[in-house]
């Protein structure tokens, strides 16, 4: 049996008690379970019309809105929202529930601090065509989130807009399910906050003019994730609340293991485009980055397992760092990237770059092409950190010095075969102490090679 939309409809439009007794005596009519997509049947869906709620109106509408939230859950039909605005705070959202606007042009807006949206172990959650407005009001409420779930299964967000979130656009614990298809703007931390997923998918989300990050994929503890964070444009990344590094990326995935970072679109942003911390088996594929402010695709810390293959970065401070082999990260693979025009920060006091790739322990590089470096075009070791590195069928045109390898007494094996340098202005491949150069152009003056490292069959030009 349907809902009876006419009954609903007579009680619906009269506003105060009247609205929500209709709606509350619609509870034992009974409906068929819409399972189909977001776009369901819409003649088993109650509008907010039939909910009493008015478009534009002045006044808080919370407590009607939940009323009509609570009962299209409980009929799993979807709750259809007419065009315009409509004031609300702390909606709590229950299992089911499907909240889709009609034309895409209905608005949610924060009318007081707290979240607007909330949900906890409430699966089969649906938002499509909704647009939600936190005007900047601080926001006291959990993760200072503009929309916050926890333990949510199969959550389905598509076609949102979102925008002016003092915090987070939407925080997610533990969940499991899809964003894509959403444009988050005008943020004061990160756009998407995703902690202990559950198998998460973010993609082909639009996101900009973020305070902190754009996407932040994060574990509590080290741990298998698995986010897919895919086809994303994110640009205008500041790092409001300062560090080093843990704000002003376009996407920070920190302990968390197996995540996939591919096809994004990545510009200005104040540190990395893509920053992989304590972050297992990380791949890192295809992405195109332009104008990042520190390393664009970095893997650091106590990580195990790094792919980083396919990208292409124009303007960085630089490329690729695969670094911290002092706290055990290690193992990886830098394959077929396009790194060009890097840039030193010469205001810093010693974190100056310039640098196109830079590689510790147990890591292959071969097949990439670095253009316009400062410093160096590849940077092999740091110190005593280097262990079983290979670099390999590299091009390396206009930088300082092609390749920089470290010269320290107790550093482990690394073989350089087979790479062209051009324009290298201080030498093709050189020695180094902790990025001081000295030595010979071990490419045109080759010297006796050791168990330690092999220098051979490299053209410099």
């Amino acid at each position: 049996m349907t809902v009876d939309r006419r009954g609903l409809l007579t009680g619906g439009l009269t506003l105060g008690g009247a609205g929500l007794t209709a709606l509350a005596g619609a509870r034992a009519a009974g409906s068929q379970a819409v399972d189909g997509p977001a776009t369901a049947d819409m003649r088993r869906a109650i509008t907010s019309a039939e909910a009493g709620l008015i478009p534009d109106a002045a006044e808080d509408q919370t407590k009607r809105l939940q009323a009509a939230i609570d009962i299209a859950a409980e009929r799993r039909v979807a709750l259809v929202m007419a065009p315009g605005r409509y004031r609300a705070a702390g909606l709590k959202l229950k299992p089911q529930t499907r909240l889709i606007g009609d034309g895409g042009t209905a608005t949610l807006a924060l009318s007081s601090n707290g979240p607007l949206l909330l949900a906890e172990a409430a699966d089969r959650l649906h938002l499509h065509h909704i647009a939600l407005d936190g005007g900047m009001l601080e926001n006291d409420g959990v993760a200072g989130a503009l929309v916050v779930l926890k333990g949510c299964r199969n959550v389905s967000i598509s076609h949102l807009d979102l925008k002016a979130a003092a915090g987070h656009g939407i925080a997610l614990e533990a969940c499991s399910g899809r964003i894509h298809l959403s444009r988050i703007s005008v943020v004061g931390d990160a756009a998407i906050f995703a902690l202990d997923s559950k198998g998460l998918e973010i993609t082909d989300n639009t996101i900009s003019d973020c305070g902190n990050n754009g996407i932040q994929v994060w574990r509590s503890a080290d741990g298998e994730d698995a986010s897919i964070v895919s086809r994303n444009r994110i640009e205008q990344i500041a790092a409001r609340s300062g560090g080093s590094g843990e704000n002003g990326n376009g996407i920070n995935v920190f302990r968390a293991g197996s995540v996939l970072v591919e096809g994004n679109r990545i510009a200005d942003c104040a540190y990395s485009a893509v920053r992989g911390n304590a972050a297992s088996n990380i791949q890192i594929l295809a992405n195109s980055c332009q104008r990042i402010g520190e390393v664009a695709l970095y893997a650091e810390f106590g990580f195990q397992g790094a792919l980083i293959a396919g990208n292409l970065v124009d303007t960085a401070a630089a490329g690729i760092s695969v670094t911290n082999f002092n706290v055990g990260g290690r193992l990886a693979v830098v394959q077929g990237n396009l790194i060009r025009n890097l840039k030193r920060r010469e205001h810093e006091p010693v974190d100056k770059r310039g640098e196109g790739i830079a590689v510790e322990a147990d890591a292959s590089v071969t097949g990439n092409t670095v253009e316009n470096a400062p410093t160096a075009g590849i940077v092999i070791g740091w110190g005593r950190y280097m262990r079983n590195v290979v670099v390999t069928g590299n091009l390396v045109r206009d930088a300082r010095v092609g390749i920089a390898i470290t010269s320290a007494s107790d550093a482990g094996a690394c073989f350089v075969t087979g790479n062209m340098i051009s324009g290298a202005t201080d030498g093709a491949i050189r020695a180094m102490d902790e990025g001081r150069l000295h030595g010979p152009d071990l490419a045109r003056e080759p010297v006796a090679t050791s168990g330690r490292v092999v220098v051979e069959r490299n053209m410099a030009v």
